[in-house]
C-alpha cells in the first residue's frame, strides 16, 4: 500500500516528460522541415517567374515604342503574332489612357473587351512609368502578373500587362509538400517509439536505483544496485552503492560501539552492585573491610568517569563544527606533557627522553594537541616494562612536523596493528583493565589529528616495542596564514 500511494501519476511521470521532450522537439524540426524547404521553393519560382515574365513584357514593349506613332490594334497583334508569347496565359496592351486596344487570352484574340479599361493596378502602376511584378501561390497554382510602360523619348504610348497561371509548377510545389509530410509522418511514428523505448530505457534505471533506495531505508545497508552503461547514472549507482558501503560500515561501527560501551560500562557497574550487595549483607562488617570495600567502588566509579568522558569527547570529535585553529608550539606542549607524566614514569621505573626541535609549528588548537601528546606518552609509559625507555621525537620534514613517541615495551602484534585504532579494542584486556585502560584513547588520537589535517600511524620498533607517528601541515611562520 505504501508503494503504491507513492506512485507518480503518468503525467507527473520522468517517463512522460521525456517522451514528451523528444516528441516536442522533432516536432519542432518537422514544422522547420515542412515550411522551409517549401518557402525557398516558392521563393526560387517567385524569382523564375519574375525573370521570365518581366523579361517577355519588356520584349514586347520594346517591339512597340520603335516610332513616335500612336498604337494602334493592328500594330499590337501584327507585334504579338511575330513575337509570340510562349508560356503565358493573357496579355493585354493598352493605350496611355488604360483603354484596351488588344486582349490575347490562351491563344485567341478577346473582341469584347476591346475599347474598355483595364482595371488593372498593375497597369496604373505601367502607365506612371514603374515596371511592376507580382505572384502569388494559391490553390495549388501560381498566379504571376507582370507591367511595364511602353515609352518613346520619355513619352508613354501605352502599357503592357502579361499574366501567367501555372499549376505544372503548382503540382511540382504540392509533390513537395507531400513527400515532406510523408517522411514527417514516418519520423514521428519513429520518434513516438524510440522516445517510449529511451524513456522506459532510462526511467528503467532510475526505478532500480529508487528502489534500492527504499530497501536500503528500511535497513538493508548491504544492498548494492547494479547498473550498466558507463554515464552518469551508473556513476549515481557507484555513488550509491560507495554511500551504501559506508552506511553499513558505520552501522557495523555504532552496533560494536554500542555492544562495546555496554559490556564495559557494565563491568565496573556489576563490581559497584556486588560490593554494595556485600556491604548490605553483612551485619557486622569492621571498619577496615568496610573502607577497603567503599575503595574499590571509588575505584570503579573513578573508572565509569574515565568511560564516559572519553566517550564525551568521541562524541564531540564526531558532531562538534570545525574548531578555530591557531598557529601553536608543538614543543611547548610536549613539554608540559612531559612535566605532568615524570612522576609516573619515575614511578614504574621507565625514563623519559625527549629530543625537540625548535620551530615546529602547526594549525591547531593547544588542548587537542596537549591530548595527542599526552595519551600517546601515557600509553607508552603505562605499557613499558620496568626499566625501559620512552623517546619522544618532534622534528620538521619539509611541509610537515612529525611527532614520534617510541617505547621499548612489549609491543603489539603485527595482526592487531590495524585494529587498534578502534573505539574499545585493546590488544591486552587484563592488563588494559589493570593499567586503567578503557580502549578509547587511541580513537581520540586518531580522530583529533584528523580535525586538524593530521594523520596517525603506528609500526612495530625493532628489536621491541612500538612507534607511533603524528604528522601535521607545517605552520611555516607563527602569525602566517593557515593553509
Amino acid at each position: 500500500m505504501a508503494e503504491q500511494s507513492k506512485r507518480v501519476p503518468f503525467w507527473r511521470s520522468l517517463q512522460t516528460k521525456f517522451a514528451l521532450t523528444y516528441v516536442v522537439i522533432i516536432a519542432a524540426v518537422l514544422i522547420l522541415l515542412n515550411t522551409y524547404p517549401v518557402l525557398v521553393s516558392q521563393d526560387l519560382v517567385y524569382q523564375s517567374k519574375q525573370a521570365s515574365l518581366q523579361n517577355q513584357a519588356a520584349v514586347l514593349a520594346s517591339a512597340l515604342s520603335m516610332g513616335p506613332e500612336e498604337l494602334t490594334r493592328e500594330t499590337v497583334k501584327g507585334t504579338i503574332d511575330r513575337l509570340g508569347v510562349p508560356g503565358t496565359t493573357r496579355v493585354v496592351v493598352t493605350d496611355p489612357a488604360g483603354e484596351v486596344l488588344c486582349d490575347w487570352y490562351e491563344g485567341a484574340y478577346q473582341e469584347d473587351t476591346l475599347g474598355r479599361y483595364a482595371l488593372f493596378w498593375e497597369v496604373a502602376a505601367a502607365l506612371q512609368g514603374n515596371d511592376v511584378f507580382r505572384s502569388e501561390y494559391r490553390e495549388g497554382a501560381f498566379r504571376s502578373r507582370a507591367a511595364v510602360p511602353v515609352t518613346y523619348r520619355s513619352m508613354t504610348l501605352g502599357a503592357v500587362y502579361f499574366y501567367e497561371y501555372d499549376t505544372e509548377q503548382g503540382a511540382l510545389l504540392l509533390g513537395i509538400q507531400s513527400n515532406l509530410r510523408s517522411m514527417s509522418a514516418v519520423i514521428c511514428v519513429v520518434t513516438l517509439i524510440m522516445s517510449v523505448f529511451f524513456s522506459k530505457a532510462l526511467t528503467r534505471r532510475i526505478a532500480a536505483l529508487l528502489r534500492a533506495i527504499r530497501i536500503v531505508r528500511q535497513g538493508e545497508y548491504s544492498h548494492r544496485v547494479d547498473l550498466k552503461g558507463g554515464d552518469e547514472m551508473t556513476q549515481l549507482a557507484e555513488e550509491f552503492n560507495e554511500l551504501t558501503g559506508r552506511l553499513q560500515t558505520t552501522e557495523e561501527v555504532r552496533r560494536r560501539f554500542v555492544s562495546d560501551a555496554s559490556h564495559e560500562l557494565k563491568t565496573p557497574l556489576a563490581s559497584i552492585r556486588l560490593l554494595t550487595d556485600s556491604i548490605l549483607q553483612a551485619e557486622h562488617m569492621d571498619d577496615a573491610t568496610a573502607r577497603e570495600f567503599l575503595g574499590d567502588i571509588g575505584e570503579e566509579a573513578e573508572r565509569l568517569t574515565r568511560i564516559t568522558e572519553k566517550l564525551l569527547t568521541l562524541t564531540r570529535l564526531d558532531t562538534a563544527p570545525p574548531v578555530e585553529r591557531t598557529a601553536v608550539d608543538v614543543k611547548r606542549v610536549v613539554e608540559k606533557v612531559e612535566h605532568m607524566l615524570a612522576p609516573l614514569a619515575r614511578a614504574v621505573e621507565v625514563s623519559l627522553v625527549c629530543d625537540l626541535e625548535e620551530g615546529a609549528w602547526v594549525w591547531a588548537t593547544q588542548d587537542d594537541l596537549y591530548q595527542i601528546a599526552f595519551n600517546l606518552m601515557e600509553n607508552a609509559v603505562k605499557y613499558n616494562l620496568p626499566g625501559g625507555m620512552v623517546r619522544v621525537t618532534l622534528q620538521g620534514q619539509g611541509d610537515a612536523v612529525v611527532l614520534c613517541v617510541e617505547d621499548t615495551g612489549v609491543g603489539i602484534p603485527e595482526e592487531d596493528l590495524p585494529k587498534i585504532f578502534d573505539r574499545f579494542y585493546r590488544v591486552d584486556k587484563a592488563r588494559s583493565r589493570a593499567a586503567g585502560g578503557t580502549g578509547l584513547g587511541l580513537s581520540i588520537v586518531r580522530d583529533t589529528a584528523r580535525q586538524h589535517r593530521g594523520t596517525v600511524t603506528v609500526r612495530r620498533r625493532e628489536p621491541a616495542g612500538t612507534c607511533f607517528a603524528v604528522t601535521f601541515p607545517r605552520c611555516r611562520e607563527k602569525g602566517g596564514e593557515q593553509p
